[in-house]
C-alpha cells in the first residue's frame, strides 16, 4: 500500500501540492519580509506568542487547554457490548475464526517496528516557537484532534483486550498491541501540544467524556475505516512534504511514514476480523451498512477538513485534491473487503460532496447568528444531498459474496 501512496502524481488526483506549495511559499516570503506582519490572513505573524485566551481556548489550568466541545464531526470516544463481542471471538461458537491468520497478525504486532521511532529532538520546541499567530492556532485544534483520535482506539482496545484474554488470547493481545501503538500516538501527539504552550488532561477526558455506543459489527466496519483513511491520510501528507521539505512547519510530520504503517496493520488486523464473521459481510443488509460507513466516514472528513483549509494550505496542500485523493485510494482499499462501497469516481459524486462543503459553511454561520430556523432548512438541504449521495448507484466488491439459500461464505 506505501508503494501505492508513494506512486500517486501531482496532478488532478494527486495532493493539489502546486496551488498549496505558492500559498505555503508566500506565507514564508511574508514572515521574512521586514516590517510585515505576515502572510495574507496574518498566518505568520511577527508578534509575541498569543495567550491560550487570545487564540479563543479555554484552559483548565495552566498549560492545559479544555478539549473541544463535543459535537458530530469531533472524534468521539466508542463503547460497545462487550459481552457479544466475546460471543464473536469465542472460538468454541465461532468455526469461521482463522486462528492462524490471527496468530499471523499478532506476530505482526510482536515485532513493534515502531519501538523507538517516536523518539523527539530538540527541532520541536524551537519549530512550535516559530509557527505564530492564526497558523499557531491551526496547529493546535490539528494536535487536539488527531490526540483524541489516537486516545480514543487506545481505550476502546485496551478494553477489549482486557474483556477477550480468556476468550481468545491471540485476539487479546493483538488489542493489547493495538492500545500500546495508539498510546504511543496520543502520547506524542499530547506532548506536541506541549511544545505550543497546552496539553490535554487525557485522564480527566477519559473520566468525563461522553462515550458512544456501537454493537460490535459497526465498530468492525468504522474501526477498519478509520485505520485505513488514517493510513492514506498519513502516507500523502508525508510524500507531499518529502517532495515539498520548505513546507514541513514543524517536525511531527516526518514521523508519519513509519507511523502509517501501525495504521495499517490496524487495518489488516480489523480485516481479518470482519472475514471472521462472514454475516457481515455476505448480504444485502451487509451491503447497505458497508455503504452508510464508507459514507459516513468520507462526508465527516470532507466536512471537517473544508472547515480548516487554512492548516492544509500551511503546509501546501489543496484541501479539495488531497481529500479527493484519500477518499479515492482508502475506497480501493475497502473494496478488497466491505461488500459494497460508494462509487466515488461517479460524476456526481464530489460535486455532491461541495455542495455539502457549501451548505456546512452556511450552516455554521447561521449557528454563529443563532439563526435556528435556518440552521434547520439547512440541515434539510444537506440531507437531502447526503440521501441522493446514498442512493447513487454502488460498486458490490469484497473478498465474500452471497449465495442464496447456501448460508455459506464463499471466498475468491
Amino acid at each position: 500500500m506505501a508503494a501505492r501512496a508513494g506512486a500517486m502524481q501531482a496532478g488532478n488526483r494527486g495532493c493539489g501540492a502546486a496551488s498549496g506549495m505558492a500559498r505555503a511559499a508566500h506565507a514564508r516570503a511574508a514572515a521574512r519580509a521586514p516590517g510585515k506582519a505576515g502572510m495574507r490572513g496574518g498566518w505568520l505573524r511577527a508578534h509575541a506568542q498569543q495567550t491560550a485566551e487570545e487564540m479563543g481556548f479555554k484552559t483548565m489550568r495552566k498549560g492545559v487547554k479544555e478539549a473541544a466541545d463535543e459535537s458530530l464531526l469531533t472524534p468521539r470516544f466508542y463503547t460497545t457490548d462487550f459481552d457479544e463481542m466475546e460471543e464473536l471471538f469465542n472460538t468454541e461458537i465461532n468455526k469461521n475464526l482463522d486462528q492462524k491468520e490471527f496468530e499471523a497478525c499478532l506476530q505482526e504486532f510482536r515485532n513493534d517496528y515502531n519501538k523507538v521511532h517516536f523518539v523527539r529532538n530538540d527541532t520541536f520546541k524551537k519549530a512550535a516557537d516559530k509557527i505564530t499567530g492564526d497558523t499557531r492556532k491551526i496547529f493546535i485544534e490539528f494536535l487536539e484532534r488527531s490526540c483524541t483520535a489516537e486516545f480514543s482506539g487506545f481505550l476502546l482496545y485496551k478494553e477489549l483486550g482486557r474483556r477477550l484474554k480468556t476468550i481468545n488470547p491471540a485476539v487479546a493481545e493483538i488489542f493489547t498491541l493495538m492500545s500500546r501503538d495508539e498510546a504511543r500516538h496520543a502520547g506524542f501527539l499530547n506532548k506536541a501540544l506541549s511544545d505550543f504552550g497546552l496539553a490535554l488532561d487525557l485522564g480527566f477526558m477519559t473520566k468525563n467524556r461522553t462515550y458512544t455506543f456501537f454493537k460490535p459489527k459497526f465498530i468492525l466496519y468504522a474501526t477498519y475505516l478509520s485505520e485505513k483513511i488514517g493510513y492514506w491520510r498519513y502516507i500523502t501528507i508525508y510524500r507531499t512534504l518529502q517532495r515539498n521539505p520548505d513546507n514541513q512547519l514543524y517536525p511531527i510530520f516526518e514521523y508519519f511514514e513509519n507511523w502509517c504503517q501501525d495504521e495499517n496493520r490496524h487495518g489488516d488486523f480489523f480485516s481479518a476480523m470482519l472475514k471472521s464473521q462472514p454475516q457481515y459481510l455476505n448480504d444485502w443488509q451487509s451491503r447497505l451498512w458497508c455503504r452508510f460507513f464508507c459514507l459516513s466516514v468520507y462526508i465527516t472528513m470532507y466536512l471537517n477538513d473544508h472547515q480548516r483549509t487554512a492548516f492544509y494550505e500551511t503546509v501546501g496542500l489543496n484541501t479539495t485534491q488531497f481529500n479527493k485523493h484519500v477518499i479515492i485510494e482508502t475506497n480501493k482499499t475497502t473494496e478488497r473487503i466491505f461488500s459494497a462501497v460508494p462509487d466515488v469516481e461517479h460524476p456526481d459524486f464530489f460535486p455532491k460532496m461541495d455542495q455539502l462543503v457549501v451548505l456546512n459553511a452556511e450552516l455554521l454561520k447561521l449557528g454563529k447568528e443563532g439563526n435556528n430556523f435556518g440552521k434547520f432548512i439547512t440541515m434539510g438541504r444537506m440531507a437531502i444531498i447526503i440521501i441522493e449521495i446514498f442512493l447513487m448507484k454502488s460498486k458490490q466488491t469484497g473478498s465474500f459474496s452471497f449465495l442464496e439459500n447456501a448460508g455459506t461464505a464463499v471466498q475468491y
